[in-house]
């Protein structure tokens, strides 16, 4: 069986008086692409930071690609783009991708050959030789997502990459994705723009105060994944436990029904349900779910803080 590219188990950090992370439980296959998704205060980039070995762990256990945190040789096989970064402005882009190359020990033929693929691919060929303070926030979010990829990592990490980009920008970001999954390279995202994670990963998670509340597998937002509204006449407490076996998430004021269900064709059998035991149904309507939508549901509309 192939080791895991991201294994914690009730990983926690305590600033002070504060959990920053209360127990972060989790599993990110190779070769998958896994969204990480909260609210702002959720922990998300203290949990990053502490599997790339930035922030010492109070507690818990964690390992990349099969190895412990800190472990030399694992971390020379990931790579890492951070939300905010501090390049250096004088560097040209060649020579930033060589100084990054030369901390890798790459042998110099593959590292310019390596430097001269990564530039064009993410569009900067034109200005390899322009030092990085003439850059706009786009080019340098590009020019840092080469370095990310520079050492061909095994496990690359991708905080909030396509936050200074247009939908131009966006789109390579996602085609370079794409690519690292057909690689069989691990891709760990933390990003804001749904709509990017949704067309983008394969799982997500959803945290909040520094804890998983929920898995996604975000295939099921193309199976059927829909939140199901019923107007309804004699809903008791023991009829909407009945509807357990079907749905999930399940809410009702007075005569309004909502629930979420995993595949449309149970509709049917929800409506005779409710029939057979002396509901008046008026009214059932699906309504397919967005990633946003279940954002929302799972973590609440203040961000649960």
């Amino acid at each position: 069986m192939p080791v895991a590219a991201i294994q914690t188990e009730a990983l926690r950090k305590v600033f002070g008086d504060r959990a920053a992370v209360k127990g972060l439980t989790l599993q990110v296959e190779q070769g998958e692409v896994f969204g990480f998704l909260g609210p702002n205060g959720a922990g998300k980039t203290t949990s990053m930071k502490m599997l790339l070995g930035l922030v010492k762990p109070t507690s818990g256990t964690a390992a990349l690609l099969g190895s412990r945190l800190g472990n030399r040789a694992t971390r020379a096989r990931i790579g890492f783009l951070p939300e905010h970064f501090r390049f250096q402005e004088w560097l040209t882009a060649r020579e930033f991708l060589e100084l990054h190359g030369e901390l890798y020990e790459m042998e110099p033929r593959d590292l310019n050959l390596r430097a001269d693929e990564l530039i064009e691919r993410v569009g900067l060929s034109d200005f390899r030789d322009k030092p990085l303070r003439t850059f706009s926030k786009g080019m340098l979010q590009r020019i840092g997502l080469a370095q990310a990829l520079l050492n061909r990592p095994a496990l690359v990490f991708l905080d909030e990459p396509t936050s200074g980009l247009d939908p131009v920008g966006r789109r390579l970001v996602r085609d370079i994705i794409h690519d690292l999954r057909i690689q069989g390279t691990s891709v760990f995202l933390n990003s804001h723009l749904l709509s990017e994670i949704e067309v983008t990963c394969d799982r997500v998670a959803f945290i909040r105060f520094g804890e998983v509340i929920r898995v996604l597998e975000l295939a099921s937002l193309d199976q059927n994944l829909s939140r199901v509204s019923v107007r309804a006449a004699g809903l008791t407490a023991e009829i909407l436990a009945g509807l357990a076996q079907w749905g999930e998430d399940i809410q009702a004021d007075g005569e309004h029904l909502t629930l979420t269900v995993r595949d449309e064709a149970d509709l049917p059998a929800i409506n005779r349900y409710l029939v057979t035991q002396g509901v008046e149904v008026f009214a059932l309507m699906p309504n397919r779910l967005s990633l946003e939508e279940i954002f929302i549901e799972t973590v609440g509309k203040d961000g649960g803080l």
